[in-house]
């Protein structure tokens, strides 16, 4: 009975091992799937939709062919349909009862959307709207085309600051990325004349099998429980084997049957005990194979670990907003991601030091505007005579320790972030203002502030929540946002006989110092007799940017000018020091019996309190202040 045991031990082991083995082979699926679509090579672009590229759970494998240079690129849905307005394109969508890809071409339609609340000036009125044809370093002007329109007159995509990622590549480009639903893909020839012809997208499949484990594990189990039926068969049967003829009983006595050797049975053991152990160590080698797999075994699915996931954003609704949205609005969300916001200024970094170096005003355009590209011109200028000068202070590219975009649906579009810089631990970090003018433009730096010593930034709301820009007649502060600049102008012109100054928190304020009353008077008690001086704060023209902070309060940044007027007396003459950065900058070096003028601009940062917070103050975080024109009187 034994032996007929050991045989069914046998065969259930074969049969489990086979079953087993069959998991990872005969019935293992493939380990992607798999959708191809042929593209349209009529249209300039191709655009991969959310729905096809979430057509399946997991990450997305994307390889794209079919044409000497491939460039792809993503971005969020609303930024891209944007950026392409009325080019057309091919749209790749998911048809999920056929499970296929399916393309259309269409004409691009840009859907008018509610314009964000304009940037404010000094008196609290709305800017004009910025001109869309700015130049960039890397996007071509704006331009319809047709199909089959040359490519010149196509829009270059590469280098856009709304995308998240751009790829690139020769014949073809693949790439594994974890994208959610809002996120386009977009596919161009890289201002080749041939668009590529082939899309694939692919999506790991499950191809575990738990099953595989426990039936090779039950094959050896019963492969050892044969070998122990069998082996205790053949002792039974030894065992029960008599003496084919018994001895004479009056011998059993007289034979003496001599000991075994010590050697003899001291051998045997080695033998029985190497048998043992080389049973022990096949038993073991073969559930180490058998359990050298996770795949193997059952286990709780695991959610595979994104690759690169742009920020899902939120937007939320701030009380702080000027307009509360309608019914039929679109839904409004932050200008940038914070991915995306860390590649914009990587690349604003590495900008700013290369027109720092060549002094290249006109190239400075590309990333500078307003205050910001003021200074920077100026500074080239007079480095250009004074050799001494330094050149302005690099931008940081990070980390950055905070990212505020503005809540939009629309442009222009702002963001606010804080950036220090990494190999200079001892420099004050410097709070940045960049603004968007049109989808096809990128982002420019308006506002440059170092931060002060004792700035107490507030909290404010995640990037991927963005806040609501505020409205400047808004009477939930302790001061509207377009009277912020004006008041505190005010204070440098008045200081404490100044209505505003009890309105500001001025204890330890380094700029009221040095460019108010007390730091006009040095420059006056400076000049000689036979010259006066004459000092002038306003508000500059240039957009005022007010977001919403979490404590009800707002975050300002904007622009004063400080103008400097020295006229001589009794009929004499003035002029700029020799060797000054004002003759630098002027290139007036003689004497003036009409007078000279220098003008500084002056970059702030101020953190507005709610009306609700106990004797609150309006409090200057960071500012910054250079000379930007220097003349003689005309």
């Amino acid at each position: 009975m034994r032996f007929v045991l050991a045989i069914v031990a046998f065969v259930v082991a074969v049969v489990l091992v086979g079953l087993g083995i069959a998991q990872r082979t005969v019935f293992h699926e493939s380990a992607k799937n798999n959708l191809t679509v042929e593209l349209d090579q009529a249209n300039p672009f191709v655009v991969v939709g959310p729905d096809a590229l979430t057509a399946h759970p997991g990450t997305q494998t994307v390889s794209v062919s079919g044409s000497a240079d491939v460039y792809v690129a993503y971005g969020r849905t609303a930024d891209m349909n944007a950026w392409l307005g009325d080019v057309p394109r091919t749209l790749v969508s998911y048809n999920k009862d056929k499970d296929r890809l399916t393309t259309a071409g269409t004409a691009g339609v840009y859907a008018t959307r509610s314009p964000s609340p304009a940037p404010q000036r000094k008196d609290g009125s709305a800017t004009d709207a910025p001109s869309t044809a700015a130049p960039t370093a890397s996007v071509a002007p704006a331009a319809t085309s047709a199909p089959g329109t040359s490519v010149a007159n196509v829009p270059s995509p590469v280098g856009s600051d709304l995308w998240l990622n751009e790829l690139t590549g020769q014949q073809l480009v693949t790439t594994t990325l974890s994208l959610t639903s809002g996120i386009s893909l977009l596919i161009s020839g890289n201002g080749g004349s041939v668009m590529p012809s082939k899309l694939t997208l692919s999506w790991p499949v499950d191809s575990r099998t738990p099953l595989a484990g426990p039936f090779i594990l039950g094959g050896i189990i019963m492969f050892v429980a044969g070998l122990v039926l069998l082996l205790v068969g053949f002792l039974h049967f030894r065992r029960s084997r008599g003496p084919r003829r018994g001895r004479p009983r009056g011998l059993r006595g007289l034979l003496h049957v001599p000991p075994r050797p010590a050697k003899d049975v001291t051998s045997t053991g080695e033998a029985r005990s190497g048998r043992r152990r080389r049973v022990a160590v096949s038993v073991s080698a073969l559930l180490l194979l058998s359990g050298c797999s996770p795949d193997y075994w059952p286990s709780p699915a695991s959610t595979e670990p994104a690759i690169e996931t742009p920020d899902a954003t939120a937007p939320v609704a701030d009380p702080a907003a000027s307009a509360a949205p309608k019914p039929g609005d679109l839904q409004v969300e932050p200008a940038v991601t914070v991915p995306q916001m860390e590649r914009i200024m990587q690349r604003v970094s590495e900008f700013a030091a290369t027109v720092d170096s060549s002094r290249d005003a006109k190239a400075a355009e590309q990333r500078f505007t307003g205050p910001a590209l003021a200074n920077r011109v100026a500074n080239y200028t007079i480095r250009g005579t004074l050799t001494s000068q330094p050149a302005p202070p690099p931008i940081p590219a990070s980390p950055l320790t905070l990212t505020l975009p503005q809540q939009v649906t629309d442009w222009p579009r702002a963001v606010l972030t804080i950036a220090k810089d990494s190999a200079a631990p001892t420099v004050a970090p410097m709070a940045l203002v960049l603004v968007q003018d049109s989808p096809r433009t990128n982002y420019r730096i308006e506002y440059t502030m170092s931060l002060a010593p004792d700035a107490q930034v507030p909290e404010v709301a995640p990037a991927s929540i963005g806040a609501a820009p505020i409205s400047p007649e808004f009477k939930g502060l302790v001061l509207p946002t377009g009277q912020v600049g004006a008041a505190y102008a005010d204070i440098l012109t008045s200081g404490d006989a100044s209505k505003w100054y009890n309105s500001f928190h001025t204890g330890g304020d380094q700029l009221v110092q040095q460019l108010g009353v007390e730091g006009q008077n040095t420059v006056r008690s400076g000049l000689p007799k036979t010259a006066s001086i004459e000092f002038t704060t306003r508000v500059t023209a240039n957009p005022i940017l007010a977001l919403a902070t979490n404590n009800a309060g707002a975050l300002v940044a904007l622009a004063l000018q400080q103008e400097e007027t020295v006229t001589p007396n009794d009929g004499g003459t003035t002029g700029f020091q020799t060797g000054a950065v004002a003759a630098a900058l002027s290139g007036f070096t003689g004497k003036s019996s009409k007078g000279v003028q220098r003008v500084t601009s002056i970059q702030l940062l101020f953190y507005v309190p709610s009306v609700s917070t106990t004797s609150a103050k309006v409090r200057l975080l960071g500012w910054s202040e250079s000379l930007i024109g220097a003349s003689e009187l005309k």
